[in-house]
């Protein structure tokens, strides 16, 4: 019986063309949120594209686009954002149509 030899060359050879690979755990990505525009009875359309220009940054016939969507399908999708920026940008439209006296609803929803 024959011990290994610590100095047998093949064995290092073999070793220097091993690549030695870590498993990464996978990351998710971030969860998208969709910033929802409802219709009602009282907001103006000129009102909800002004909203969609000036916090969505939409030009105008996007946001007359959207305006329509809300209009005939109850709802329209202002922009995808991430939660942070889909909250702060309802807290900022809400605020805007309290101010104007328009009874606006904005939500933001997971994509």
């Amino acid at each position: 019986m024959s011990l290994p030899d610590d100095d047998d060359p093949s064995e290092d050879e073999e070793r220097r063309h091993q690549v030695e690979t870590k498993e990464r755990p996978k990351t998710e990505k971030a969860r998208r949120f969709k910033v929802v525009m409802h219709n009602d009875d009282y907001t103006t359309q000129e009102f909800v594209v002004r909203v969609l220009m000036k916090f969505f940054h939409k030009t105008e016939t996007e946001a007359t686009q959207i305006m329509l969507s809300v209009h005939h399908k109850g709802q329209g999708v202002a922009g995808i954002y991430s939660r942070d920026v889909a909250e702060t940008k309802v807290a900022q439209t809400m605020g805007y149509a309290r101010e104007h006296g328009m009874p606006l609803l904005v939500t933001s929803e997971p994509e």
